[in-house]
């Protein structure tokens, strides 16, 4: 994660703070648009670490809308059971729409403005829908778990960014 800080500050952002391990940086930027961000972080990501990943830029105001559009109710210990998935495009998470013929009938799928929201009940690895999510159907996307996007957003509620 220090070399990805290093590389967000000298492609110009401030103020990086990233989320233990889990590939996720909070900055200050405005010399670009979120999809200009992403192309150059991930640009930067393969040339100075050999690293090729979907990146997902939002702004905070974006990304907070992201957490509070969630409907769908779940036990508070289930966190780690919903996966938030975030496109650069709108085409690219509609494309989502995909996962509704997988869905087990004790699973939620909602696809919404800012982001698309999976709950596996019995488990992300046990579903059709979340193995979908994590393969091939979600090489545009980048999905978060409910907890890290919890942590992002009280990141970006703080001023970080």
């Amino acid at each position: 994660m220090a070399a990805f800080r290093d590389l967000l500050v000298a492609q110009g952002c401030s103020a990086v703070t990233t989320l233990l391990n889990s590939g996720n940086a909070v900055f200050r930027s405005a010399s670009r648009s979120a999809a200009g961000h992403a192309g150059a972080i991930g640009a930067g990501l393969r040339e100075t670490l050999g690293v090729d990943v979907v990146v997902v830029v939002k702004s905070s105001l974006e990304f907070s809308a992201a957490a509070a559009e969630n409907p769908l109710a779940f036990p508070e210990s289930h966190c780690s059971r919903l996966l938030v998935a975030f496109a650069q495009s709108d085409a690219a998470a509609q494309r989502l729409t995909a996962l509704r013929p997988l869905l087990d009938p004790l699973e939620r799928l909602h696809i919404g403005r800012h982001a698309a929201y999976l709950y596996c009940a019995g488990g992300i690895m046990e579903s059709k829908a979340g193995t979908a999510l994590l393969g091939k159907l979600g090489r545009e996307i980048t999905t978060r778990n409910w907890a890290t996007v919890l942590k992002l957003d009280a990141l970006l509620g703080r001023g970080v960014a």
